[in-house]
């Protein structure tokens, strides 16, 4: 049986780029500690080192120059800086964007190499413009400055446009926009009266049109088609189920990434014709991350995991329908030794039916559960690789990871079943789940924790706070104790974007201040173990510090484990070796009191 430490030092890989050429592939390695970037042969062979930085790195190759544009922030901040990177082992990042007050993210290239776009909030630093700037020399140019948070989205071939992913005052909404590189007004593309997300544009090689993704009147995102010469668009592929889309730089092939009940669906149309051509083998029932095609498009690459493999770089030849493992990261743990969940659904106070995936140990009895709680709220917990949920189920826990209301992946309606003044509703989702486990009576729920990070910390708070008489204990990772301090004190460039989907502080206080756990800190009863960043721009180091000095002076046992150089997580491994194992260690202490 392996243990936690082993668990926490398997490794992974996720492919970033190929070559002009095709012949190797940029990827991206955590084998000494963070994800550092790494070139290997597409046919194989020993990863080649080429950053080895103290903070994780992601980067793509800058066409015909045999340079990489590299980002990284430092210690977890979230300012991204951008470097220009000789692809060769040992090679110095040259500062290209360099502002560390500020913040530039979503870099992305042209296809003839000559243009970087990005968003950076350096303007006024709140909100985000995109930027471009050449990258054999020259200054800066905003060319888009519409307010808010916006996001570049990639360049079309022949380079005058740039896509524009605008975030609206609506929760679940954007607007999508095309923006002249050289100046001029932007195109909205994305007219509509509904909340709706568009996806980034898939552009075809002449620029002509290109595929996107939008839920625009429906409850799923589906496949539409732009054209550019009659400034319109239409649905074109359909299906029950979220998408994604990518067309290679050749026009060979349209990619469609099908987000089915959490497992990932790869099917390959033609995108002149779009004749279906085939479902994409994976290597198991998964999910599949970071796919990105070779310039001809005769090869795809793409990051597989799944609750048994904690995931690796595969290759699919398009022409010859071959699929090979690129990467073997290391790892101690035998698959044999690994639990699959099983996927199944619940019953909550209102009927509502609510997904969740079950890890059960084998051989155990009635055995304690851990109740593992997604961020974002706009996210799902999908079948992927967990250490940790892998350590509880071979350790005597069953895991219970539920998408609770509010979580993506299900339709619109789902989405916002949790908006501001119902979001107390998703934390009574956790109580159906309670029913629901002890209905089914092979578990222990006597003793059932609470665990989740960012907003999912946030749950297992107001859960231990508004339903105290359920639960054992809580592990809370970076969570938010009070809606209202929180607001007040995260970065002002969230600020904004948070509070269209918690409320707003000017108008919704009265709301968030009953919403918050700290508001029901006397009815706290259970054992809390928390882990935060210090440097962690989005939720505060002092949404833990209070709520620890509030429950430590009520003498409810509570320990605060604080990482000075991680931000929003732990991305460095050192700190995952001492969080996780004292986290396991006080469930263990404080569950052996309740031991049925």
């Amino acid at each position: 049986m392996a243990n936690l430490r082993q668990l926490l030092e398997i490794r992974t890989a996720y492919p970033a780029d190929f070559s002009d050429d095709g012949e190797s592939v940029l990827v991206l390695s955590n084998l000494k500690d963070t994800l550092q970037l790494h070139r290997v042969a597409r046919a194989g062979g020993e990863l080649e080192q080429l950053t080895d930085l103290e903070d994780p790195v992601s980067g793509q190759f800058v066409p015909g120059s045999g340079r990489i544009l590299l980002a990284k922030d430092s210690g977890g901040n979230e300012r991204i800086q951008l470097y220009l990177l000789d692809a060769a082992p040992g090679a110095e990042p040259q500062p290209f964007v360099y502002n560390p007050e500020f913040i530039h993210r979503a870099p992305q290239v042209s296809q003839d190499g000559r243009l970087v776009g990005y968003s950076s909030n350096a303007r006024n630093g709140v909100d985000f413009d995109v930027c471009v700037r050449p990258v054999g020399g020259g200054d800066e140019r905003i060319v888009c400055s519409l307010g808010g948070w916006c996001e570049a989205t990639g360049f079309s071939p022949d380079g005058r446009w740039i896509g524009v992913v605008r975030l609206t005052e609506k929760t679940g909404d954007n607007d999508l926009y095309l923006v002249p590189t050289d100046g001029g007004e932007p195109l909205h593309v994305s007219p509509h009266d509904d909340e709706a997300i568009f996806g980034e544009p898939a552009w075809l090689p002449d620029s002509s049109a290109f595929f996107f993704t939008t839920s625009t009147g429906r409850e799923f995102a589906d496949i539409a088609r732009y054209d550019m010469s009659m400034r319109s668009w239409e649905f074109v592929l359909e299906s029950p189920w979220d998408k994604d889309c990518h067309v290679d730089d050749a026009g060979r092939n349209l990619l469609v990434d099908e987000n089915a009940d959490g497992y990932t669906v790869l099917t390959l149309y033609d995108p002149q014709t779009l004749e279906r051509r085939g479902e994409v083998p994976l290597p198991g029932r998964g999910v599949v991350d970071a796919p990105v095609f070779s310039r001809d498009g005769r090869c795809l690459a793409y990051h597989f995991t799944s609750a048994l493999e904690p995931g690796d770089v595969w290759i699919y030849e398009t022409e010859t329908d071959e699929t090979t493992r690129l990467t073997t990261s290391p790892g101690k743990v035998p698959q044999e030794e690994l639990v699959e969940p099983e996927l199944d659904r619940f019953e909550s106070f209102d009927g509502e039916s609510v997904p969740v995936f079950v890890y059960e140990p084998d051989g155990i009895e009635r055995p304690p559960v851990i109740v593992m709680i997604h961020g974002g709220p706009e996210a799902q917990l999908r079948p992927i690789w967990s250490p940790i949920a892998q350590f509880f189920a071979q350790n005597g826990y069953a895991v219970a990871a539920p998408n609770v209301r509010g979580s993506t992946g299900y339709g619109k309606r789902y989405e916002h079943l949790d908006d501001i003044e119902k979001r107390l509703d998703s934390v009574r989702d956790l109580v159906g789940l309670k029913d629901w486990l002890e209905a089914e009576g092979r578990f222990d729920t006597d003793r059932v924790v609470l665990y989740g990070g960012s907003y999912g910390g946030y749950m297992v708070l107001a859960g231990l706070a508004f339903h105290p008489e359920h639960w054992a204990a809580g592990i809370d990772i970076v969570g938010i104790s009070s809606l209202v301090t929180f607001l007040e004190n995260t970065s002002e460039w969230r600020r904004a974007f948070r509070e269209r989907e918690y409320g707003y502080l000017d108008r919704d206080r009265e709301f968030l201040e009953q919403a918050s756990p700290m508001s029901q800190i006397d009815q706290m009863r259970a054992p809390l173990f928390i882990i935060h960043g210090a440097n962690d721009p989005r939720v505060p180091l002092g949404e833990a510090e209070q709520i620890h000095r509030m429950l430590t002076d009520k003498g409810i046992p509570c320990e605060l484990a604080v990482y000075h150089d991680e931000g929003h997580g732990l991305a460095k491994l050192q700190n995952r070796l001492d969080a996780y194992p004292r986290a396991a260690a006080f469930l263990d202490r404080v569950l052996s009191r309740t031991r049925a």
